[in-house]
């Protein structure tokens, strides 16, 4: 593995593990059992039939957990403590035993990128949970599924595209979620004029400014 596949396995890893670490995990896996990814020697455990068989199992239960409106949120909610130091722990995994310098400052890089797809995830989904059709949560997860799953394949044979297409994604997750919550906060003042008795006529749910 070279540096720049290295670099994009790393911000790919902590990028991706904010959206759907079971995913992640379980695509590393898979690739690097297969053959398909010689994994950093830190990430190989990965490749354990073990690692792969919980992975896959919990990406199940987070596939159709991610698709129920409200427990979605409160699926995200307890995962804020889970996917963020492990997209810190992978990134900082992927750049294999070198300099402990450079180990940790990729643990920083991973663990931002997860707390930045993270929170533009929750929020996103706190905004789509106004709505009481359950088909837009639906295509938000199905979309985000498809996403890490293509994330991964892109580091292993694109890595400078992986790389391009990162630095556009935080480009405009820096521009959007300060919007998507402030449309959150928004609505949790309109819920709780509700208690107050004194409820605004509708719920704000743009992301708009």
């Amino acid at each position: 593995m070279d540096a720049v596949q290295t670099i994009a396995l790393s911000l790919g890893s902590g990028w991706a593990a904010g959206i759907n670490l079971y995913a992640a995990i379980a695509s590393l896996g898979i690739m690097g059992a297969s053959g398909g990814m010689q994994l950093p020697p830190n990430l190989q455990v990965l490749s354990h039939p073990v690692v792969i068989t919980i992975a896959v199992v919990m990406f199940i239960v987070e596939f159709f957990a991610d698709k129920v409106p409200g427990f979605d949120s409160i699926w995200d909610g307890i995962h804020t403590f889970i996917r963020i130091p492990a997209g810190a722990i992978l990134a900082s995994q992927a750049v294999g035993p070198i300099d402990p310098a450079w180990q940790i400052a990729a643990g920083l890089a991973g663990g931002t990128l997860a707390g930045a797809t993270h929170a533009t995830k929750a929020g996103t989904r706190l905004l789509i949970n106004t709505s009481p059709e359950p088909f837009s949560n639906w295509a938000a997860s199905i979309t985000e599924d498809v996403l890490v799953i293509g994330a991964m394949w892109t580091v292993l044979y694109h890595p400078y595209i992986f790389i391009a297409l990162l630095a556009v994604c935080m480009l405009f997750i820096a521009w959007f979620l300060p919007k998507v919550w402030k449309a959150v906060r928004s609505i949790f003042r309109w819920i709780a004029g509700g208690f107050r008795g004194k409820p605004e006529q509708s719920a704000p749910v743009s992301a708009g400014p």
